[in-house]
């Protein structure tokens, strides 16, 4: 094997997720430097400050967009809530995702997708949407529809209609508030080389927010994009998670500056 991917030979077999994060092998040799791809740098306007990425090392992680979070008909409307602010990052979505795409920024669905049986749910996590008898809970079927709670392959853990996944999107199944426990997502972001995660979705306090922390603690550099993410708890949740977006785990920024800034790296 020659140095360098560029001078390999054509028996030389790329073993990896993604350019740059490959091994070139062949009967001979392994070649594990990971030849980098150049850096596109990204200019974002963001708070508490502005920041210089990397489109190579960026990802989209949405989190829970999905028919029972936003959606009438769904759970959270059953119980009673009103899931008109659960809708207001589909727009903003709408216009982001086709320029992430575009620009080769992967983007992730990270939804509940609980298993049938609920086997790797513990009590503690089944209480918190089940905490009475007359209460309907994870993998329970809504009144008056078919469809069992976040079950995988439930209409209620689908995806909004409004937002359609591309076919290179990819899809992680959550069991937690977190998108990082008991799932393969860490795992995911890290063969694809990602070090930077901007995060978007519903409810901003709730999922969004502890997908974001976990992502920080894990070492990821973390961005809320505001106006992709809601949530349909009080004012103040929205405003704590703001807070702590900036002091304590990042940055956050708005999809129409990231948009901005894609295309002036496009140009």
């Amino acid at each position: 094997m020659s140095n360098g991917h560029d001078k390999a030979n054509q028996d030389s077999l790329p073993l990896g997720s993604r350019v740059g994060q490959q091994w070139l092998v062949d009967s001979d040799a392994a070649d594990l430097s990971r030849v980098p791809r150049p850096v596109r740098r990204l200019k974002l306007a963001a708070e508490p400050k502005s920041l210089y990425l990397d489109a190579n090392k960026c990802a989209l992680l949405i989190v829970d967009m999905q028919n029972d979070f936003c959606t009438p008909g769904g759970w959270l409307d059953h119980i009673g809530v009103d899931v008109t602010p659960a809708q207001r990052p589909i727009q903003p979505l709408q216009k982001l995702l086709p320029v992430l795409r575009r620009a080769a920024v992967p983007v992730l669905w990270v939804n509940w997708g609980n298993r049938p049986d609920r086997l790797n749910l513990s009590p503690a996590l089944q209480h918190v949407y089940k905490p009475d008898a007359s209460a309907v809970g994870l993998g329970e079927p809504l009144p008056n529809k078919a469809s069992r709670v976040l079950e995988e392959g439930s209409w209620g853990a689908a995806i909004v209609d409004e937002l359609l996944p591309a076919a290179s999107d990819i899809h992680i199944r959550k069991y937690r508030m977190s998108g990082f426990w008991d799932t393969e997502l860490d795992s995911v972001l890290r063969n694809l080389g990602v070090s930077s995660c901007l995060v978007a979705g519903v409810n901003a306090d709730q999922c969004v927010l502890h997908t974001l922390a976990d992502a920080n603690f894990l070492g990821y550099d973390t961005v809320l994009l505001e106006d992709c993410t809601a949530t349909t708890s009080p004012a103040y949740c929205w405003d704590a998670t703001i807070y702590n977006a900036r002091q304590i785990f990042g940055f956050t920024a708005l999809s129409t500056d990231l948009i901005q800034a894609i295309e002036q790296l496009e140009e």
